[in-house]
């Protein structure tokens, strides 16, 4: 099967699952909880209780962001940064379609079981699990994504469709 893919460039930081199974689905979830801070929570009860309606949601959406910057600093002083798994690799995807992404070098064991961290190219960055499958020594094949950064990911490849089209229109 050939998947469909675009030019895409983001980083990569990957080991093969072995026996490190509970570790990596613990990062994971962390991973995904990242997105449920105070300021989030508090948010969508506010949404709930009616009480943005009246609000610019671009202006709130800045002003959260502005929130988790600070709270970000202050984690930076307290020297309280996030710990995350060493894995053992780093690597720029190349490509990336729905459901698959391609590396720039051949680092991957076909049929081997991996788990990765992706640098998520959009604002506000941050980084999101995936669990993968080697296709090839170039090809992986997303085996497991959390739903938001499923649509994250849509999203970003949608973009970069764009991008590509308005390139091939100049030429």
């Amino acid at each position: 099967m050939s998947a469909r893919l675009v030019s895409a460039p983001i980083s990569l930081e990957f080991s093969a699952i072995d026996d490190r199974q509970a570790e990596f689905e613990r990062e994971y979830h962390q991973l995904s909880e990242a997105d449920e801070d105070p300021i989030s929570q508090w948010l969508k009860l506010a949404k709930a209780r009616g009480e943005t309606s009246e609000s610019d949601p671009v202006l709130l959406n800045l002003m959260i962001e502005l929130h988790r910057k600070i709270d970000n600093l202050e984690r930076i002083i307290k020297d309280e940064a996030p710990i995350r798994i060493t894995m053992e690799y780093g690597a720029m995807i190349e490509s990336i379609g729905y459901g698959h992404f391609r590396l720039e070098k051949a680092l991957l064991e076909p049929q081997q079981s991996y788990y990765g961290r992706i640098e998520m190219p959009v604002h506000p960055k941050h980084d999101i699990g995936v669990f993968f499958k080697a296709e090839d020594a170039y090809l992986a094949r997303v085996a497991k994504m959390h739903e938001h950064d499923e649509k994250e990911w849509g999203a970003y490849l949608t973009a970069r469709e764009r991008v590509m089209i308005r390139e091939m229109r100049g030429k």
